[in-house]
């Protein structure tokens, strides 16, 4: 097996005690040392021992018999350059971040260096390890909270669950949205997605005559997958750079800011308030 392979996946019982995954890794593979290294810091090897399977990042350690190393080789994953967060705010227990349009919420077998958890992990200090608590569509950008210890992530995430989060959003949108629709007096759309019961709000804040664009904030009661995009779309008016629900042929990047977070902060008890744009 090559270095240029394009993709695999390969599954390798430890039967000699003591073996470096290194240097085993490298023998199953065929790959270089330096390309193993690679795949161990991107994310793409992992160990199971037991019944528990983890990420495997240290080249040097000692894998025992009975365990099984699995090695995820894509090599377009592999290419991919994560785009740089900004740091909002640092609550010790949980951070805020800016995520820009690329860098994912999640990773998967075959890597997690693009990820905002990833990011979180090797650029905060000190150091911590970081957990999802919601998720941020690869191509929106905006706010997204990273929590860096598994309590806090499971008190975090109940706020999202019992809708006790404050989320705005603004989209912008192709053709002239009605100029009925305001923050008062919204237009909800409730139809269902896969399924399941879903809510959103839409407003005009602007409208763009000279490349007849609108610019909307949006409210969800619900956070299905897309949700967002889908609605906006069985309304009439897709979001700008929607490949999945949108205009053909459009190539703009999605027009999609998650701008605004508010919520009681489940250590100090205080409010939260995160905004990104100015207030009109």
């Amino acid at each position: 097996m090559s270095d240029v392979s394009l993709r695999f996946e390969k599954h390798i019982d430890v039967s000699i005690h003591g073996a470096v995954a290194v240097d085993l890794l490298a023998v199953e593979t065929g790959l270089s040392k330096q390309l193993v290294k690679q795949l161990m810091q991107k994310g793409a090897v992992w160990l199971t021992k037991g019944k528990r399977t983890q990420r495997l990042r240290r080249a040097k350690r000692a894998l025992q018999i009975g365990q099984t190393v699995h090695v995820y080789y894509d090599q377009s994953v592999l290419a991919m350059i994560a785009p740089e967060p900004t740091l909002i705010a640092d609550e010790g227990h949980y951070s805020v971040w800016n995520k820009p349009y690329g860098l994912l919420s999640q990773g998967s077998k075959w890597g997690d260096h693009c990820t905002i958890t990833r990011w979180a992990e090797q650029h905060l200090k000190p150091q911590r390890v970081s957990f999802v608590v919601h998720r941020l569509d690869r191509a929106a950008n905006g706010l997204i909270i990273i929590a860096h210890e598994k309590n806090a992530a499971a008190a975090l995430s109940k706020l999202f669950h019992d809708r006790q989060v404050e989320k705005r959003y603004q989209i912008w949108v192709h053709g002239q949205f009605s100029s009925q629709a305001t923050r008062d007096k919204p237009i909800r759309t409730d139809n269902e997605i896969d399924g399941r019961s879903a809510v959103s709000y839409f407003a005009l804040v602007e409208y763009d005559a000279d490349q007849d664009r609108s610019l909307l904030d949006v409210t969800i009661e619900t956070g299905r997958k897309h949700q967002i995009r889908r609605h906006s779309a069985e309304l009439g008016y897709p979001v700008i750079g929607d490949r999945l629900y949108g205009t053909e042929g459009d190539t703009e990047n999605l027009q999609l800011t998650a701008y605004f977070l508010a919520f009681e902060c489940p250590y100090s008890h205080t409010q939260k308030r995160f905004n990104l744009l100015t207030e009109h």
